[in-house]
């Protein structure tokens, strides 16, 4: 089984989907799934997002990062970069911390050990990014690493990572990175399961009366089953990154699965 096999799920048909969930009038939300250092994917997708809200009719717009811009794909930093520049047309962006985000704000701390986990689970690609030296990088050990890295991450990309939300609530929706440990109300649940959890979550039971919007778990397409979608295609891999379109009861999808042959 491959690493993308592991993570990933299939949509499940055997469930039935709940009755539309609600933006508030007026209201328009866009929310992107994990980035995970696909740049080029993502200032495509952005192109798209910006076109169809160009085409409709004008509405106070939100746009959501639902987290893990970094790690695995190779221009983490253009990624980070890219989104903390972002405004109009949106009137509001906002980022929810991923767990990948959450590992390499970590390895951020000097702690050789830190760095050590946050490689393992695809930092290295990150690192790549900020060092800009592939060989001096691949002579470093992981001493080295933890004392120059931090130097070489801008403040303005740590204070835009560590300002990051771990859930976000507009109308019927709300939004986090990983998703929700069922039976466990909202304003109580751990901030490791909303960056971490998984299996729980795909396989549990949802009664919080919201559509749970979340990434971090890779699907072929986009996986919506009964109050919950997912939107991680596994950009990184597949070129295929997704945004969710939400406006009143409507839903849409754009992503960047066209390009792939260009």
């Amino acid at each position: 089984m491959s690493f993308l096999d592991f993570l990933k799920r299939r949509p499940r048909e055997d469930r039935v989907l709940e009755a539309p969930s609600r933006i508030p009038f007026g209201q328009r939300v866009y929310a992107i799934g994990d980035i995970h250092g696909r740049d080029d994917l993502f200032w495509r997708l952005l192109e798209k997002i910006e076109a169809d809200n160009a085409a409709r009719e004008k509405a106070y717009t939100t746009l959501i990062l639902l987290g893990d811009l970094v790690d695995r794909g190779p221009d983490s930093a253009a990624v980070v970069e890219r989104a903390l520049c972002l405004g109009p047309p949106f009137d509001m962006v906002r980022l929810l911390i991923g767990n990948h985000e959450e590992c390499f704000l970590a390895a951020l701390s000097g702690d050789p050990r830190r760095v050590r986990y946050f490689i393992r689970i695809g930092g290295d690609a990150t690192i790549k990014s900020y060092w800009g030296d592939d060989a001096s990088y691949s002579a470093a050990d992981f001493d080295e690493v933890a004392a120059r890295l931090p130097n070489l991450v801008p403040q303005s990309h740590v204070d835009f990572l560590g300002r990051g939300e771990d859930m976000i609530q507009i109308g019927d929706y709300v939004f986090v990175h990983a998703g929700v440990r069922p039976g466990v109300p909202l304003d109580r649940q751990q901030i490791s399961d909303l960056r971490w959890i998984r299996e729980e979550f795909i396989e549990g039971h949802h009664d919080h009366g919201l559509t749970v919007v979340y990434g971090h778990t890779i699907s072929d397409t986009v996986d919506e089953a009964w109050g919950r979608i997912g939107i991680d295609t596994g950009a990184y891999l597949t070129g295929r990154l997704t945004a969710l379109g939400l406006e009143g009861c409507e839903r849409w999808i754009l992503d960047t699965a066209d390009l792939q042959a260009q």
